[in-house]
């Protein structure tokens, strides 16, 4: 019974890190009109995207992962919300308004990325 107990919390474990452990984040510094994020893996790639405020931006997305969370990903800050649908290319031309950090992420947060306004 105890190894049964024990299996279960080291599973819980692996599932808790998977999700919401530390990984470290791939930047992608915007000095291009375009940047490209690869939604795969429980992940997006590059997860961080510094940008010049004022500047415009397109935000390439490709989803390459089937899990329903990345169908949508949300920005905080920026009243935008983008449909991914699977293997294609979809893109979102911004102009960030102020300086600021702008959190994105799928509708259950399992997906996480910031855009960094300078």
């Amino acid at each position: 019974m105890w190894l049964v107990n024990l299996l279960g919390l080291g599973l819980v474990a692996l599932i808790a890190w998977w999700f919401w452990g530390q990984r470290a984040p791939e930047t992608a510094i915007s000095k291009e009109e375009a940047v490209t994020i690869k939604v795969a893996g429980g992940v997006y790639t590059p997860s961080v995207i510094h940008a010049r405020v004022g500047q415009p931006l397109t935000l390439n997305f490709i989803r390459e992962d089937q899990a329903p969370c990345a169908e949508v990903v949300i920005f905080e800050g920026l009243d935008l919300s983008l449909d991914l649908p699977l293997n294609e290319t979809v893109s979102q031309r911004i102009t960030p308004p102020e300086t600021g950090t702008y959190p994105f992420a799928c509708q259950m947060q399992m997906y996480r990325g910031q855009l960094i306004v300078t």
